[in-house]
């Protein structure tokens, strides 16, 4: 269900929480309620993008290119194969192609930001995770490689610690 109505303050972004998390639950972030934004040209263009993406992912909208390639190759023979008939296919893919770049962007962005938040809410959510891990996709690319490899090292004593269990319950 998409958070879509104007709330005036948090109490009845609270209350609408509520109402979608019948148990009790309430999204929090630095411990005030989140509120949900006005729409903006933001939100008309992320809407937009998801639209479009969604479409032109489908099966239909590979039909209609790949009729359209078909199209533009039948004409060839009305138009001699003149240079302005190749630059007709050319300048559409060129544009169809930046565009499409621009919306496959914007909805990688907001896919991967609704990956982190949800992993982030499990991090919060579960006992003994580490709260430090909140956020680590601002971290520099240096903090992230010392992370990276904090976590291989743990991984390398996992296995060591597994291979001996290994061979211990085979020698007996």
């Amino acid at each position: 269900m998409p958070l879509l109505l104007k709330y005036q303050t948090v109490n009845q972004v609270s209350v609408m929480v509520e109402e979608l998390m019948p148990y009790g639950g309430r999204i929090w972030m630095n411990k005030q309620a989140i509120e949900v934004q006005d729409r903006t040209v933001h939100g008309h263009f992320g809407r937009f993008a998801a639209m479009v993406s969604g479409w032109l992912g489908s099966t239909w909208a590979f039909v209609v290119a790949g009729l359209v390639v078909v199209l533009w190759a039948a004409t060839g023979p009305i138009f001699h194969f003149s240079a302005r008939w190749a630059m007709v296919i050319s300048t559409g893919t060129s544009v169809a192609t930046f565009l499409m770049v621009l919306l496959i962007q914007n909805t990688q962005n907001r896919d991967s930001r609704a990956i982190n938040l949800k992993l982030n809410e499990l991090i919060r959510a579960m006992d003994k995770a580490r709260n430090q891990m909140i956020d680590i996709e601002r971290l520099t690319d240096l903090e992230l490689d010392e992370m990276q490899a904090t976590y291989e090292k743990i991984k390398t004593a996992w296995t060591d610690r597994q291979a001996k269990n290994t061979r211990g319950t085979q020698e007996k």
